[in-house]
């Protein structure tokens, strides 16, 4: 089974989360249900990037890269291509 990196979107704080599943609509399901107490003030949380990969470990090492780089900035420089 495949992995996906994702990046979620809370318009009420206007901010980013970055995350990887194995199954992004259960994990968007528990997001929006307030099951991650981290993330919860900012439901509803919208997807607007993902990326699959085939290894976890790819899987970590995107999320990490995105997280460090910042996500608005990581899906600015995306559509500068």
């Amino acid at each position: 089974m495949n992995f996906i990196t994702y990046i979620l979107y809370s318009q009420s704080l206007s901010k980013y989360y970055t995350g990887h599943t194995q199954d992004l609509q259960k994990r968007l399901q528990e997001h929006n249900a307030g099951q991650t107490a981290s993330i919860k003030n900012g439901i509803p949380w919208k997807i607007v990037w993902t990326a699959e990969l085939s290894l976890r470990s790819n899987a970590m090492s995107l999320e990490t890269k995105i997280k460090k780089r910042g996500a608005a900035r990581f899906l600015a420089d995306l559509n500068k291509m």
